[in-house]
């Protein structure tokens, strides 16, 4: 079905060159305002991020060294505990089908092709539409996936392998199996548990209904039940695989959620180390108020602008304000008053209050 030739060992070769490339590019973002570069490094940085995943599951299926008869067994045990929980047997569905030759290759399709280009589609519009909630959505991905593949490394066959279950291998019986030589892809028939397909369906349906604001959203609650059906009806996966698949994402989601907190509090400590130190307080140039500058106050040492009401009220409670000027018979002091002092009286300004009185006293 498929003639694209990508093994694991080029997806591992595109993903050194992307993550390269947005090494570069972050690297001559330091040196240059320009977004394009800003841009490149973002999206190669994620494409590399996107094609690791996929080399890593790549591998996971042609490296796995075990025999098929473990795998087959372990099919068996899923089969048996299916039954005794009384899941239904997807023996049963695939048979409704199976008459309908248009649906079957329709799902063998679906199964082949669609779950990439959903979840690739799915994280470019929310970094085009949504770029706050795409880092934490491609986290999950990466949790989720990372995750899968570690299960992955125990082989279990799906159902088209297990000859006691009698479904029929529908990928091979209309030429479009996405397994063997003639693909190009080394994709393992023994890692059935979990399903990455509904995962990801999961996934998406979960982003799309809890970001979109459209009333049509809840139609992407579809997906993952359209893609449990195309996995069970080309006997790929157990029920329980979707089960597994589902269980991990929760788990995946809960990891993140728990672990935020830290992650962004180590984050925060990495950002302000790799800022400069604060500039220190006398070092630091005064902010240039409303009453500095003035007569009399050439330093710019009065009072800031914004203390000006409360000033005012306080100099009232003090009494009025007068001029000091020496006292008579004194060495230059200035005379004792009550209210507050103004150095630098206007010339030929009568004063006020005890001033007047003090003149008086001395006989001037």
């Amino acid at each position: 079905m498929l003639s694209v030739k990508f093994t694991w060992l080029e997806a591992a070769v595109a993903t050194a060159v992307m993550l390269a490339v947005a090494t570069a590019a972050a690297l001559a973002r330091r040196r240059s305002d320009s977004p394009r570069l800003a841009q490149t490094a973002v999206f190669t940085g994620e494409a590399g991020m996107l094609l690791g995943l996929f080399a890593l599951w790549t591998y996971a299926g042609s490296r796995a060294e075990v025999s098929p008869a473990e795998a087959v067994r372990r099919a068996a045990w899923i089969w048996h505990a299916e039954r005794a929980a009384g899941l239904p047997s997807e023996w049963a569905l695939q048979r409704v089908f199976l008459p309908h030759p248009l649906l079957v290759q329709a799902l063998n399709w679906y199964y082949a092709v669609l779950h990439f280009p959903v979840l690739i589609g799915c994280l470019v519009w929310l970094y085009v539409r949504h770029r706050a909630g795409y880092w934490r959505v491609r986290t999950q991905v990466v949790l989720f996936t990372a995750v899968s593949l570690l299960v992955q490394f125990i082989p279990v066959a799906p159902p088209r392998l297990l000859p006691m279950d009698g479904m029929t291998d529908t990928g091979l019986a209309y030429g479009q199996s996405v397994y063997g030589p003639r693909t190009g892809i080394d994709a393992d028939q023994l890692s059935a548990m979990p399903s990455i397909h509904v995962g990801w369906a999961l996934l998406v349906a979960l982003v799309v209904v809890t970001t979109a604001r459209s009333r049509w959203r809840w139609l992407a609650l579809a997906y993952p039940a359209l893609t449990t059906l195309a996995v069970v009806v080309t006997a790929n996966h157990f029920w329980l695989d979707g089960i597994a698949a589902a269980a991990l994402l929760v788990l995946s989601i809960a990891a993140q959620r728990a672990g935020g907190p830290g992650y962004r509090a180590l984050a925060a400590r990495v950002r302000g180390a790799a800022r400069p130190g604060p500039v220190p307080e006398a070092a630091a140039p005064r902010p240039a108020g409303r009453d500095s500058g003035r007569a009399g106050d050439p330093a710019g040492t009065a009072a800031p602008a914004g203390t000006g009401r409360a000033a005012q009220a306080q100099a009232r409670a003090r009494g009025p304000a007068r001029c000091a000027r020496p006292a008579a018979g004194g060495a230059g002091r200035p005379s004792v008053s009550a209210g507050p002092v103004l150095r630098n009286c206007p010339a030929g300004r009568p004063e006020a209050g005890h001033a007047a009185q003090s003149r008086g006293q001395d006989g001037r």
